[in-house]
């Protein structure tokens, strides 16, 4: 009987998809990326759940939409009630690993820790206290917290974009690679699933002085900086003014700094993946273990002159993410597929290609079709939620509808995709293009309705209590009632 596959989760914070080195970017150095996108699949046009990191995360592990497993904000109640692609691996006889920032619920304790043989979260304590996290104790006793970032100076101060004092085997992501490796070489015959969360390429954008280096303080700035946003909505222009204001005469002075940060750190998060890779090779795990490399949500980093992920939902450079696959055996070298791909999507495409049962509580679509090399369109539209707002990308179109007493005006997004990749012309309001709003509209109040999980209904399953699953009806979805009972409940 041939071993079963290992599953090696690395994810990024913030990581724009388009930044990378076979995206085509002309300055971000990633060559570890790179490689891994040459060795086996990339999905080009793979989008999150939510634009900030809590909420995306717990889709990802999940399975779930946000409206579905409620969860909006950074914090909130532990869900207890909500299982995982990491219980379920468990369950099958599975070791599984969470290491570095996690980022997920932690009221009164974090989420995932009864889902874990090893939780070694270097963002929160189990207790939510980060003061308790394994990897800040660890700077501490070192000496070295004063020296982190997110201990120093404001948000958005020039002295969090610079050189970190921290060297690479000391940060987050050389913590986070010591202790995954630990993990792998501990599990012996026993197959394993495993999460790597690093804190790059987040904000404060301070990699270690070696990846700094390696980029000009006179860096050349993105072209969409200077576009204007007179087309985009009232809180995309506020964050605009507001990032100018609080920068003030030195604004592209910032800005450059911040695009240097950023890439060089996304340079940071590249060296880790290397080792992880490295070590896959030489302790022969590579041929029995499958990589998956992507983020919970993208980034502006001085994009459009705004300079974090906030107001994220508007734009491509939020909403897509990386997505790069290597499964031994399965995906071809150097594939790129361009069929829509959502973040929900990975944890039932981790069981299925494990081989194990469908999870009947996910969302998403196992794409291991995809991975394989086919090119059949899996899903019609990809879709990112907020609380009163939420956009889809489908076929070329990237509409974002918002709630009318949100701005107190008819205020929507309409992108071309194919014609005006900066997102440069809203075509919301364009008198040509009413029908595509309107039809974009009804597509996402269709998917909304038809993916929400039901608990209770007339006619209709409910919640199995004792197990805490939603029973299916053979799709991972709540069947649809019959007519007949929907006109008797209203």
């Amino acid at each position: 009987m041939s071993k079963r596959m290992n599953v090696l989760h690395i994810i990024a914070d913030q990581h724009h998809a388009g930044c990378m080195g076979h995206e085509g970017h002309p300055q971000v150095i990633s060559p570890n990326l790179d490689r891994l996108a040459a060795s086996g699949l990339r999905f080009t046009r793979c989008y999150t759940q939510n634009t900030i990191c809590t909420p995306s995360r717990v889709s990802l592990i999940s399975g779930q939409y946000c409206h579905n497993h409620g969860f909006y904000g950074l914090g909130g109640p532990r869900p207890d009630w909500l299982p995982g692609s990491f219980s379920h691996f468990k369950q099958h006889g599975y070791r599984t690993a969470g290491i570095g920032k996690l980022h997920l619920p932690t009221t009164p304790r974090i989420w995932l820790e009864t889902q874990f043989d090893t939780c070694a979260d270097s963002y929160f304590g189990m207790d939510g206290n980060q003061d308790t996290a394994p990897w800040c104790m660890e700077i501490k006793a070192k000496g070295l917290q004063d020296k982190h970032e997110f201990y120093q100076s404001n948000l958005w101060g020039e002295p969090k974009q610079r050189a970190s004092e921290i060297p690479f085997d000391m940060s987050q992501e050389g913590w986070s690679v010591r202790e995954a490796i630990r993990f792998m070489d501990g599990c012996g015959d026993a197959p394993f699933c495993m999460q790597v969360s690093l804190e790059r390429p987040h904000d404060p954008c301070a990699p270690s002085r070696e990846f700094w280096d390696m980029y000009p303080d006179d860096i050349e700035l993105p072209k969409t900086f200077t576009y204007p946003c007179d087309h985009r909505p009232p809180h995309f222009r506020e964050m605009h003014d507001a990032w100018r204001k609080e920068t003030g005469a030195d604004y592209v002075a910032a800005a450059k700094r911040r695009w240097k940060g950023y890439l060089a750190s996304i340079t940071h998060t590249d060296h880790a993946v290397g080792r992880l890779l490295d070590h896959l090779d030489k302790s022969g795990l590579a041929e029995n273990t499958i990589v998956i490399y992507n983020a919970d949500h993208g980034a502006y980093m001085s994009q459009y002159g705004i300079y974090e992920k906030a107001p994220g939902i508007c734009s491509e450079a939020v909403c897509r993410v990386p997505s790069l696959w290597r499964v031994p055996g399965l995906t071809p070298a150097g594939q790129v597929c361009g069929q829509l791909t959502e973040n929900v999507d990975m944890a039932p495409t981790f069981a299925a290609l494990c081989g194990l049962p469908a999870m009947p509580w996910a969302d998403g679509i196992d794409v291991t079709s995809l991975l394989a090399g086919g090119n059949q369109s899996v899903r019609e539209l990809a879709v990112t939620e907020c609380p009163h707002s939420k956009a889809i990308r489908w076929g070329k179109w990237r509409f974002v509808h918002y709630q009318p007493e949100t701005f107190g005006e008819d205020v929507g997004e309409l992108y071309d995709g194919e014609a005006d990749l900066d997102e440069t012309r809203n075509l919301y309001h364009a008198p040509e293009c009413r029908e595509t709003v309107e039809q974009c509209r009804r597509m996402l109040l269709e998917w909304l309705i038809r993916t929400t999980r039901i608990r209770t209904g007339w006619g209709v399953q409910g919640v199995d209590h004792k197990n805490k699953l939603y029973p299916d009806a053979g799709d991972g979805r709540m069947p649809l009632p019959q007519f007949g009972s929907c006109r008797n409940y209203e």
